[in-house]
């Protein structure tokens, strides 16, 4: 296994564009039509072909494309003690453009991770096959939970349990530190928390909406930086655990738009992450100056749109990394893509030729900024 420090030089989100075998299998077995069992097979060979893919790229950490999920956060949260899957008007956050299916979940008794849960054995089987690369797991962090169940959804209504929210927070944690923990003892020293609240939080328009509905997303900030310190504290130190900072992905869609300022302060400050993948492919990220409030942590500049086809200009990006090196030095920066290609099973609208080639133009560029 390679010893450079994680996140690479030329690193990934995570979720690949599920290939056509795949949906088919998963559309079959919605239908009936094969075994819980097939499907798994098929699974298994379609993450064997993307590892082997993801080898050939050049890439030191590989994922199993989130192959097995619909969802790049849902999945994995239904499957926690105390939440359920449930139907829904519509998806929790509006995309401009085409929306999600209409699931989402509830907070029904008290939160745990079991020691069953189904993403134990997923990673146990990416591991399995990654062979000399690291295994990289992604999850939702530990804010989805609150943002989908208590802010998002204006009709929230605590069960007796967690009438005082502090509670809550008390068992989101203790849950995360349970998972942190059990991912280790599976073999896992690369896990990453996905997040779209502080993308949220970054736009004035979801501020000013929430603030109409009298949240303080500023506090609400500070209590999950809380958490996740506290999360943070299980982590043994031979394990990375970095945080994707996402403003929406699905079908080459956004639902949020504002760059980080407004969460600089309380994020980067104070989140004892190991590092930051930040989306910096449009205009609606901001620009580079609240990198400032960077410590340690190693920042991965997503510079590259996975929403898009067309390949950015080498020149470009490396021009841009130079900008970001006015606010951190260069050693403490690194390259992917601003998100995964498929955040959902229905994907972002490019072929998987041309996702490989933004793969391709990541390790390029990367090379040609800090060498081989």
């Amino acid at each position: 296994m390679t010893t450079e420090r994680i996140p690479y030089r030329y690193d990934i989100v995570g979720s690949f564009l599920r290939k056509p075998t795949l949906k088919a299998a998963r559309k079959a077995f919605e239908d009936g039509k094969i075994t819980a069992a097939e499907l798994k097979a098929q699974e298994d060979a379609s993450i064997r072909e993307l590892v082997a893919d993801e080898k050939k790229a050049g890439l030191k950490a590989v994922t199993d494309g989130e192959y097995r999920r619909a969802f790049w956060h849902l999945d994995f949260l239904w499957n926690l003690a105390g939440v359920d899957k449930i139907k829904a008007e519509h998806f929790s956050v509006a995309f401009k453009g085409f929306q999600p299916k209409a699931e989402t979940i509830q907070i029904t008794g008290k939160i745990d991770f079991p020691e069953n849960h189904p993403f134990l054995d997923h990673f146990r089987f990416l591991k399995s096959v990654a062979g000399d690369a690291t295994a990289k797991q992604t999850i939702p962090s530990p804010s989805m939970l609150h943002l989908i169940c208590c802010v998002r959804n204006a009709a929230y209504q605590p069960i007796e349990r967690y009438q005082n929210e502090d509670d809550l927070f008390r068992d989101i944690a203790a849950t995360y530190q349970k998972a942190v923990k059990a991912f280790y003892e599976a073999g896992c020293r690369y896990l990453q928390f996905d997040d779209t609240s502080w993308g949220e939080f970054c736009s004035a328009d979801k501020r000013k909406a929430y603030a109409e509905r009298g949240i303080d997303v500023d506090a609400v900030g500070r209590k999950y930086v809380e958490v996740l310190n506290k999360i943070l504290e299980a982590k043994p130190a031979d394990m990375t655990i970095t945080m994707h900072i996402c403003r929406g992905n699905f079908r080459s869609t956004w639902s949020s738009a504002g760059g980080y300022e407004p969460v600089a302060d309380i994020l980067f400050s104070h989140c004892h992450v190991d590092g930051f993948f930040l989306e910096y492919d449009s205009d609606r990220a901001g620009g580079f100056e609240p990198l400032r409030f960077i410590k340690d942590q190693k920042v991965v500049l997503g510079l590259i749109t996975s929403k898009t086809p067309e390949l950015e200009k080498e020149d470009d990006v490396i021009a841009r990394i130079h900008e970001a090196e006015k606010y951190l030095p260069l050693d403490q920066l690194s390259l992917s893509p601003q998100c995964g290609f498929a955040s959902t099973e229905e994907g972002n609208l490019l072929t998987e030729d041309e996702e490989w080639a933004k793969i391709r133009l990541v390790k390029t560029i990367a090379e040609k900024v800090w060498g081989k």
